[in-house]
This record gives C-alpha cells, sequence and structure tokens, in this order.
C-alpha cells in the first residue's frame, strides 16, 4: 500500500524518465559559489561572496593542493580568505574570523525560510547520487546526513529533507511520517539570494573615519566598522549614479573608507575598573551607559586620556596608511580624514598640531619657524634664569628645547630630560600661567584681543589639552566633519575668533557637515566673519532638487508675502481713491495715477517672488569665509526628511546619528574628493558650489 500511495506521483517524473537514461551526458557538474557564515547575537547566517570574489576563490581551489595554504584577499581587499583554514579574517581591524564554505547544496533553514548550506564534504555525496541519479535515471535516491537524517532526492526539481520532530528509533525507516519536510537545492542559482556584484579593483582614493562618543556610531548601536561599511555602500551606489560617464571612460574606481578605533584602547587602560569602583549601584544600565559614552568628552580634556587618545588616533591612522600601501603598492590617489563628533574635535586638533613643510609655512601665512634658531634657546635660558632654575640651561640646550618646544612639554618629558620634581613643578607652573600669550611661531588661529592677531596658539593651541601631538605619516587633501561640536569647544577654550588668514598647515580642504536638528553640531564660518550672517550652505539633494517639503515651505512663505503685500498694495490704492474723489479738478489726474499706483501694486507681487532667486544670487558672490577650506565655504546643512519636520526635539538624536546612511552626505564627500582630481559629477546639482 505504501507503493501503491507512491504510484499516482510518479507519471510526471515518469513522462519525463525515458528521455533521461537515454542521453547519458545530460549530467551538468554544479557551480559552487563561496560563502562565509556571519555571526550576530549567535544567530548564524550565511553571506555569499560577490561574484568577483567566488570566482577568485575558486580559481585558487582549483589549482590544487600546493595552492592551498593560500590566501586570497577578498571585498575589495579588507578581508582575507586563508583558503586550507576555510577562515576569513579582517586586515585592517579587529573581528572575529569566520567560516567559509565552498557551497554547491542547501537546504531551507526552519527560522527564517533562509537557505543554509551543506557542509562541503556531505555536499559531494548529495551531488554523487544526484549524478547517478541522472544519468541512470534512477530516482528516490535516499540519503543520510551527518546528523543522521534523511535526504531524499524525488527528482531534479522535488527534493527535501525530513528533520525528525521527536527522536524514535523506526523515523529513519519512515521519514514521511515521523519528519518535517524541508526543501533542498542544487546550486546557488536555484536558491533566493542576492549575490553581490563586487567593487571597482581600481581605488582613487583613501578615508580615514574617525568615531565620536562611546562604542556604538548610530541609532541601532553599531559599531564604526559597520557603520563605515554602510558609508561605503552608500558611496559605491552614488558612483553609479552620479559618476556614469567618469566610470565608462574608467576615470574613476571607487573611494576606500576605513575605521579608525580609539574607544577600545582608551577603556583598556584599566580606567573602566576605577570607575566602576567609584560607580553608584542604583541606576545601573543608565550609569554604565554614561561611563561607556558621554565620560569620554571628559577623557579627552584630561591631559593624561587626552595623550592617550590622539596617541591611538594617530598611530592607528599611520599603521593604516603604512598596511594599505603595503597591500596596494600601485595606489596613487590621495588620502582624507573624516570624524564623527567628538572625533572630529580630535582630528581638528591633531591637524592644528602638524607641521607643515618650511616653503609651506610661508604659503600658510603662519610666519617663519623659530624651531631652529639659536633666538628660541636663548629665550628658554631667559625663562629659566626668571624662575632660578639656570643650571638647567644645558639640559635645555642638549635636547635642542626653543620656547615653542618648552610650550609643548608635559611632565612625563621634563622627567625624561632627567629634570627633579621642584623644578618640573616651577616649569609647569610657568607654562600653565603664560597660556594667553604668544608662543613660539605665530599660527593665527585665535584672535580674542585687541591688537588683531595677538592670541596665539593658547596652551599648546587654542586652550588645547597639554599634549604632544603625534604627526602623521601623510598630508590629507580633505577634512570633513560630520555633527562637529569644533565650534563649541573652540568658544569654550576661549578663541573668539578664527583669523581669515589661517589654515591647517598641513590639509587645505575643510567641511563642516550637519543636520539641522543635530544637539551636538555648531557651526564655524561665524568664528570666521562675525560681523555677517548668513545661512549655512544648503547641501543639494542627492536626485538633483530640494525636498518637496522644503520647496513646499519656500513657497508658503512666499505666498503669504505676496498676499501681505497685495493687500497693502489693494489697500493703498482703495486709500487713495477715497481721499481723492471728492476733489473734482483733480480727477482726470486722479484716473492718470490710479492705473500707475495700480500698475506699481501690480508689479510688486511680480518682483516679490524674485526676491528669494535674488538672496540666493546674494550668495554667489561668494562670501569670504577665509582660508580653512581653501577660500570656500565650509559650513553645509542637509536638508531634513519630511517626517523630521513634525517635532525637531524627536528626531534631534537620530539627527546626530544620520551621516551614515546619508546620500547627501556621501555625494559631497564624493564630490569634493574627485574634484581634487579634476572630475566632476556626471550633472551638477542645484544650489552646489
Amino acid at each position: 500500500s505504501p507503493m501503491a500511495a507512491q504510484e499516482p506521483p510518479r507519471p510526471p517524473p515518469g513522462i519525463a524518465e525515458p528521455p533521461e537514461p537515454e542521453p547519458g551526458g545530460r549530467y551538468e557538474a554544479v557551480v559552487p559559489h563561496w560563502f562565509y557564515c556571519k555571526v550576530t547575537d549567535t544567530r548564524e547566517r550565511w553571506v555569499p561572496f560577490s561574484a568577483q570574489d567566488s570566482e577568485r576563490l575558486e580559481a585558487a581551489h582549483g589549482a590544487g593542493e600546493e595552492q592551498a595554504a593560500l590566501v586570497v584577499p577578498t571585498s575589495g581587499g579588507r578581508y582575507d580568505v586563508h583558503l586550507r583554514a576555510r577562515r576569513r579574517e579582517a586586515v585592517y581591524w579587529e573581528e572575529e574570523a569566520a567560516e567559509v564554505r565552498r557551497c554547491t547544496w542547501f537546504y531551507k533553514g526552519d527560522k527564517d525560510n533562509k537557505f543554509i548550506p551543506y557542509s562541503e564534504a556531505f555536499s559531494e555525496e548529495l551531488e554523487e547520487a544526484y549524478m547517478v541519479a541522472v544519468t541512470l535515471g534512477e530516482w528516490k535516491k535516499k540519503l543520510e546526513s551527518p546528523n543522521r537524517e534523511v535526504i531524499i532526492l524525488h527528482n531534479p526539481k522535488l527534493m527535501v529533507h525530513y528533520h525528525p520532530v521527536a527522536s524514535s528509533d523506526d523515523w529513519v525507516s519512515t521519514p514521511t511520517e515521523q519528519g518535517r519536510p524541508r526543501t533542498v537545492k542544487r546550486g546557488v542559482e536555484n536558491i533566493a539570494v542576492e549575490i553581490p556584484s563586487g567593487e571597482p579593483l581600481q581605488i582613487d582614493h583613501l578615508v580615514f573615519v574617525v568615531h565620536g562618543i562611546g562604542p556604538a556610531c548610530d541609532i541601532r548601536f553599531r559599531s564604526i566598522v559597520q557603520c563605515v561599511n554602510d558609508f561605503r555602500n552608500v558611496s559605491l551606489s552614488m558612483l553609479q549614479s552620479h559618476f556614469r560617464k567618469a566610470q565608462e571612460q574608467q576615470q574613476v574606481g571607487r573611494v576606500e573608507f576605513l575605521p579608525v578605533n580609539w574607544h577600545s584602547s582608551l577603556h583598556s587602560t584599566g580606567v573602566d575598573v576605577d570607575l566602576e569602583r567609584i560607580t553608584l549601584p542604583s541606576i545601573n544600565r543608565l550609569r554604565h551607559f554614561i561611563n561607556d559614552t558621554i565620560l569620554d568628552v571628559f577623557f579627552y580634556n584630561s591631559s593624561t586620556y587626552c595623550q592617550t587618545i590622539v596617541d591611538t588616533v594617530a598611530s592607528e591612522m599611520n599603521r593604516l596608511h603604512r598596511l594599505f600601501l603595503q597591500r596596494n603598492p600601485h595606489f596613487r590617489g590621495g588620502v582624507s580624514i573624516a570624524g564623527h563628533s567628538l572625533g572630529s574635535l580630535i582630528l581638528f586638533d591633531l591637524l592644528t598640531n602638524q607641521k607643515a613643510d618650511p616653503e609651506e609655512k610661508e604659503h600658510c601665512g603662519q610666519g617663519s619657524s623659530t624651531t631652529s634658531s639659536t633666538g628660541g634657546i636663548e629665550e628658554v635660558k631667559e625663562i629659566l634664569k626668571k624662575l632660578e632654575l639656570s643650571e638647567y640651561c644645558d639640559v635645555f640646550e642638549k635636547e635642542k628645547m626653543d620656547k615653542q618646544a618648552l610650550f609643548l612639554c608635559t611632565e612625563n618629558n621634563l622627567k625624561e630630560m632627567g629634570v627633579p620634581l621642584g623644578p618640573r613643578m616651577k616649569i609647569l607652573h610657568h607654562i600653565s600661567s603664560e597660556t594667553g600669550m604668544k608662543v613660539g611661531s605665530p599660527s593665527q588661529l585665535g584672535d580674542s584681543s585687541e591688537d588683531g592677531r595677538s592670541c596665539q596658539y593658547r596652551d599648546v593651541g587654542l586652550g588645547q589639552v597639554s599634549a604632544n601631538y603625534p604627526q602623521l605619516n601623510y598630508k590629507p587633501s580633505i577634512f570633513f566633519a560630520f555633527g562637529s561640536p569644533i565650534g563649541m569647544f573652540l568658544t569654550v577654550r576661549g578663541v573668539k575668533r578664527i583669523d581669515p588668514n589661517y589654515s591647517l598647515p598641513t590639509c587645505k580642504g575643510f567641511f563642516n557637515i550637519f543636520h539641522p536638528f543635530d544637539p551636538v553640531a555648531y557651526r564655524i564660518e561665524p568664528m570666521i566673519v562675525p560681523e555677517l550672517e548668513f545661512e549655512p550652505m544648503l547641501l543639494p539633494h542627492h536626485k538633483g532638487r530640494k525636498r518637496m517639503h522644503l520647496e513646499l515651505k519656500e513657497g508658503l512663505t512666499r505666498m503669504s508675502v505676496d498676499l501681505k503685500n497685495n493687500l497693502l498694495g489693494s489697500l493703498r490704492v482703495a486709500w487713495q481713491s477715497f481721499t481723492r474723489s471728492p476733489v473734482l479738478a483733480l480727477e482726470a489726474g486722479s484716473s492718470e495715477a490710479e492705473p500707475e499706483a495700480e500698475a506699481g501694486t501690480e508689479k510688486q507681487p511680480d518682483t516679490k517672488p524674485e526676491e528669494p532667486p535674488a538672496a540666493v544670487k546674494e550668495e554667489t558672490p561668494p562670501i569670504n569665509v577665509g582660508r580653512l577650506n581653501g577660500g570656500n565655504r565650509i559650513d553645509y546643512v542637509l536638508q531634513e526628511k519630511p517626517i523630521e519636520s513634525f517635532n525637531e526635539y524627536l528626531f534631534a538624536l537620530q539627527g546626530h546619528l544620520c551621516y551614515w546612511e546619508s546620500e547627501d552626505t556621501v555625494l559631497l564627500v564624493l564630490k569634493e574628493i574627485y574634484q581634487t582630481q579634476g572630475i566632476t559629477l556626471d550633472q551638477p546639482l542645484p544650489g552646489s558650489q
């Protein structure tokens, strides 16, 4: 009876069966595709490599045993696959290694209906059984999986994996009764999975991205690595949509974005244990959150931890740069840097403390350097004499200490020079008491006194925390700040103005990009031109127009102005006719005057709508915002989404964390980067510079 029960479904395969055995060569080997296993919150997900990566892995695999120890770079060179170990490892950052599999056969999972690949060994068994079934035309093949579950190949289109419901001795013999069937598929083309097309091989520019406070970088509490992955993916789609011509002419490859993580180094100093001891036990989660995030701002304002942070950021950026050049020896592009939130302030402080080449210094308007001049050493001797520490003059001379270097000294430096505690304290006290005075070579960043350019670096630059700021191995082309508090920190440090002639010593471009509701973001331009009131540049929408609700808002504002003008105009006309009507002698004149008046008032509404464009025209003669961004505008504001304009407070936090997936932000970054190479967008966006 079981056989009889199985007979009815047989005719369809039966019809197809006679031709099956007869062409023995009908069997075609399955095309494998390579996958890696992504583990998130203990959930496993098998993700396909891009088509080009999979082909490269397959070619290396096919090269035989001698190639098995080969390491294949994948995902644009950010991950290496160790073929023999079947492991995928991150190159530039720390991440748990992922299992890699050469996949040919898949079964549908229970939870999310996603297909899961069988192990390579069992896939080979399945493929062998399939080959025999196809060539001999003998179906109904029954195989046992490594977990003693049963797979039956009914026909090429119907293959089933029976998952046992309960442990039973006889379920293997009657899987249909005891098991729950799961679909089995052969070959990646038969499962619903999107295979990424891969990234262009040519890298035109490198961008390092530094995160802000805390370990999480967005509203979904994801790490800097995940957020930068998003930013990179958006950049690839923006390149396809806005740089198509340049891509077709092979002028454009892609921009590589690499994350720079400093939070973990700071919190591995043991400070968390010390904080834990003094943290109150109540509202535990909130306190833990504050310790992990908001305290980063205070750490940065402490000279001990500020040194750790700037050292970590600079050394990590230098390490990544060296590693990138090792792996991409033909790279000839530029390097830019981007910082989010506190990360942008760290970068700004690092950049203000970079040393420009002597010829560039003159170019930057930073005055002549006094570092190696004997005059500088004489000044130090004067200071030591005043502090009654003349016996240490030789020590300072031996270390080639001029006044600027002295003011960069920390207690550790003086200790290393062999200066005892008492004199150390005197020197440090003198340094801190002199913080409002001119130090070393003028940098013209601050200007908070009447005599124009007097308040220069205040205690190592603008009231920065006293630290030894390391040098970068390269000169960044552009510095992008997202949701940045730089303006606020400079003001709090006592910098009222930034000298219009000031530019960052080694970096010619600076863009301050922010969301209108971002509570952490501040402007920079009003610190350069405080006497002028003007709006930041509105970032054009990536689809090439203003968001509709903004146009509507603008239209309504314009309409209310027009209505007001029309109303005033018609009232004026009515009043004129009312006052003139009794005077007969003037009737003729008034009748001539009225059309004139009407014409005047009629014209007004026509000219009024022209006013907003006129305001835009006023901006086109560029506002001079100094040399911080090479004479170009610095502040750029994103356009809020329609839903965000309903409640500014509700979307404030999201406003601070929105930059990673913002097409408009990414497009500005790409536009400015490629402009340095003389490559422009296919179509210029309205309102862009």
